[in-house]
């Protein structure tokens, strides 16, 4: 009897020893050190830690110091690092649907963009997770504009520059060559010796982006145009989500969405400050008459039978445009019944 109790004190020290064990969650990113972005993920470490008593701590490898996005993921699939703030780029990684997000000239503002992901989101997390990864929350950087060594206005004058693409990354790669554009595929922590050198003179992205990494100064005109949407997660490894005690996650789980909250009502809208100082050091913004944007939708429209199967899966494809149609219709109703 007294050997039974001595056995369930020491199952039971032993439980609680592992119970409050310390679990460092290695994070990476592309995000540059003392960026907002970085910045927004040392505040969740530090409030997770609290609210953890401890026993949770994030360690940031920011700057792409792990490598680019899809190095993340690896890295995370085989237990080098546990987690990553990604764009589209790492999470299609996970779950090819996730490209639905970026279909060119798809959103014309942030409603569309809340209206269109909630009606997607299920499924979108649903492919995430069955990749053994669990999506912490959605982050929205802000609008990819294209920034150029030499003025563009038009996609004619698209083609005879040298793109930026994703190292890695072969479906757009092929897209652009099906389109007759010319795209170079670079890591991103080489995009700036790649402006440098000519190796690449063009890149979508967004101004955030470029102020914080400086590519503005070598890729010096903006197209005062929103080509796409650059958005993204923070993902974790199922595995170490679970081994954090279930009591925590709840709490967890509701400082990330008081962050990313906070983030969408002021971060979204910081593209335009990024341009303004930008201006100051000699950026130029190319604008575009009525009819020159309506050149450019029409021109992707033609583009979309490329895209759909190659780029972005045929179903969610289709799903994502009858979306935006429906979209549109309620806003034309709402616009009528205004007037």
């Amino acid at each position: 009897m007294y050997k039974n109790f001595i056995k369930i004190i020491l199952i039971f020290l032993f439980a609680s020893q592992l119970m409050g064990k310390k679990i460092i969650i290695k994070m990476a990113t592309l995000a540059p050190e003392g960026t907002e972005w970085h910045g927004m993920l040392v505040e969740m470490g530090q409030k997770w830690k609290e609210a953890t008593d401890g026993t949770v701590e994030l360690r940031i490898y920011p700057g792409g110091v792990v490598g680019d996005e899809r190095d993340m993921i690896r890295k995370i699939r085989i237990g080098q690092i546990h987690a990553a703030a990604v764009t589209t780029e790492g999470l299609s990684e996970l779950n090819p649907d996730i490209y639905s997000l970026i279909i060119p000239m798809l959103f014309d503002d942030w409603d569309d963009v809340d209206w269109i992901r909630e009606r997607l989101e299920d499924d979108l997390i649903a492919g995430i997770e069955k990749s053994g990864f669990k999506l912490l929350t959605w982050t929205d950087v802000g609008w990819v504009h294209w920034f150029t060594k030499d003025p563009m206005i038009l996609p004619e004058d698209l083609k005879g520059m040298k793109i930026f693409n994703w190292a890695g990354e072969f479906r757009t790669l092929q897209l652009w060559k099906q389109g007759g554009f010319n795209a170079v595929q670079l890591a991103s922590i080489d995009i700036l010796s790649g402006l440098q050198t000519g190796l690449i003179n063009a890149i979508g992205t967004n101004p955030m982006v470029s102020l914080a990494s400086q590519w503005f100064g070598l890729a010096n005109h903006m197209l005062d145009m929103r080509w796409g949407l650059l958005t993204g997660g923070i993902v974790i490894d199922k595995r170490i989500w679970e081994k954090i005690d279930p009591k925590y996650h709840e709490k967890m789980l509701e400082i990330i969405a008081e962050i990313d909250q906070e983030q969408r009502e002021t971060g979204r809208y910081k593209d335009e400050e990024s341009i303004e100082v930008m201006k100051q050091y000699g950026l130029k913004v190319n604008e575009l008459t009525e009819k020159e944007l309506q050149y450019w939708k029409e021109y992707v429209k033609e583009w979309y039978p490329d895209i759909r199967g190659s780029y972005v899966p045929a179903e969610i494809f289709d799903k994502v445009v009858a979306l935006k149609e429906e979209k549109d219709l309620l806003d034309s109703k709402i616009k009528s019944d205004r007037n």
